[in-house]
């Protein structure tokens, strides 16, 4: 990845030959939107888009296939890291995957063939299993949203990878630095609870958009626990561990309730102050 990275900060054409390469090659194809994400952070958004307008050549080639995820994925990962640079704030790109995740929402909601082969493989199981009183259409935009959150957060991974590529290459040491420090402010935290509880009664928002304006809290859960290990100087298989029991709906819930708590209390700087 370093060698990757060095050679796309070289030149605008090093940028655009290996961002073109990488878009033609299935799976490999997402790490063109942090190609472009790097040189957004390092160089500014005029470079950026220079290399933006080829990188997607063949996305959009994929996106005619059937495979849109790429091109979304460069779209979003070229907002989030321009929003990042200019505001060196993980709070406001945050905020800006929210947006991410309801343009995916909206733009599947408009082209509604997207999921009808989905569909066309869940409607036979869930007859052959006897399952009676279905509302297919609940769960189609229930699952609008999902694919929406699921976009949401691989953005958001996609950037943070593009982060730590440039601080690899610039300031060793200073993705984990930040991501350690990364925290919803009281602001966030209080604007993100009261969508959370609309949502949840479907009170000016689909109860399905609780995903959306969840997810910031748990990456600021997830940046805790992070903290807390390096400052304890836990072992690594501490946060394995935690990995894993985030598959668990109840500890998902624990590390959002664990955000907004800190949000107002501060653990690392308390940390900081036992140590």
């Amino acid at each position: 990845m370093r060698g990757l990275a060095e050679f796309v900060m070289t030149g605008r054409k090093q940028a655009i030959l290996a961002s073109a390469i990488l878009g033609l090659v299935p799976l490999i194809n997402l790490l063109s939107p942090v190609l472009i994400g790097l040189v957004m952070l390092r160089k500014g958004s005029q470079e950026a888009f220079g290399v933006f307008v080829w990188a997607v050549l063949p996305l959009a080639a994929w996106a005619l296939a059937g495979d849109f995820v790429p091109v979304l994925m460069l779209v979003g990962v070229f907002g989030l890291t321009w929003i990042l640079r200019n505001t060196e704030s993980w709070e406001f790109t945050l905020i800006g995957a929210i947006g991410i995740g309801l343009a995916v929402e909206v733009y599947l909601r408009f082209q509604p063939t997207v999921l009808d082969i989905v569909f066309q493989q869940l409607e036979p199981y869930l007859r052959q299993n006897n399952v009676e009183g279905i509302d297919f259409e609940e769960i189609r935009s229930a699952m609008i949203s999902i694919f929406g959150s699921v976009y949401m957060f691989l953005s958001l991974v996609l950037t943070m990878l593009a982060r730590w590529m440039q601080a690899n290459l610039f300031n060793p040491g200073g993705f984990q630095k930040e991501f350690h420090q990364l925290r919803t402010g009281q602001r966030l935290a209080v604007f993100l609870l009261c969508f959370m509880i609309l949502a949840s009664f479907e009170v000016l928002v689909p109860q399905a958009w609780v995903l959306y304006f969840s997810l910031p809290l748990v990456f600021s859960g997830i940046a805790l626990a992070h903290a807390v290990c390096e400052k304890r100087k836990l072992s690594s298989m501490v946060l394995i561990v935690f990995y894993a029991l985030l598959l668990l709906p109840i500890t998902v819930q624990i590390i959002l309730l664990l955000a907004l708590i800190d949000s107002w209390y501060d653990f690392r700087e308390k940390l900081d102050q036992m140590a």
